[in-house]
């Protein structure tokens, strides 16, 4: 089985949150996770769903501030073995280019 998620973590600091998101981030190495950090939040594949509700924890713990709020959105397909990149290539299929504006025809 393959689980995917999206993690956001937001701490409440003053000025930029990047320093505390780093700190998020590097948490997730210690778990069997992969993961790419995009300008909203992360995208994290692991092969259990326990797997991502753990490095989640660990992220959120990681952040040193008085508030973090943590956003986790699991998406658990049980019966179906897809990479996360997997179902990106099969929209793309679908569009007939790549799934970002650079991929529109001007």
């Amino acid at each position: 089985m393959t689980a995917t998620a999206f993690l956001s973590v937001s701490p409440k600091v003053d000025g930029s949150m990047a320093p505390e998101i780093a700190k998020a981030v590097d948490a997730l190495e210690e778990f069997d996770v992969e993961y790419e950090t995009t300008p909203m939040g992360t995208i994290l594949e692991a092969p259990e769903v326990d797997d991502l509700f753990a490095a989640a924890a660990a992220a959120h713990d990681a952040v040193d501030a008085d508030r973090v709020g943590t956003f986790l959105k699991i998406d658990d397909k049980r019966t179906v073995e897809e990479a996360a990149e997997r179902k990106v290539q099969k929209v793309e299929e679908h569009l007939g280019r790549d799934a970002t504006s650079e991929g529109r025809n001007r």
